[in-house]
């Protein structure tokens, strides 16, 4: 890792430490989170995944209502 120097407002520093401590975690490793999601680098998942998921639920929940598709015009009107 490369060490670094910022400086941040009174506010941001209680804050951060507030956070911090309430998810057991460094401030330096919130920090490390926070840059990582602002640079889109972590858990980054490609647009062919997220539509493989997306399409790949289809079909599995159940409204309840086994005609729904002959009527469902008539619910969105």
């Amino acid at each position: 890792m490369i060490r670094t120097q910022i400086q941040l407002t009174k506010s941001q520093a209680v804050a951060l430490k507030r956070l911090a401590a309430s998810k057991n975690v460094s401030i330096a490793q919130l920090i490390r989170r926070s840059i990582d999601q602002t640079l889109g680098t972590t858990h980054s998942v490609s647009l062919d995944e997220r539509r493989k998921r997306a399409l790949g639920v289809i079909g599995t929940f159940s409204s309840g209502q086994g005609n729904f598709t002959q009527w469902h015009d008539d619910l969105i009107d």
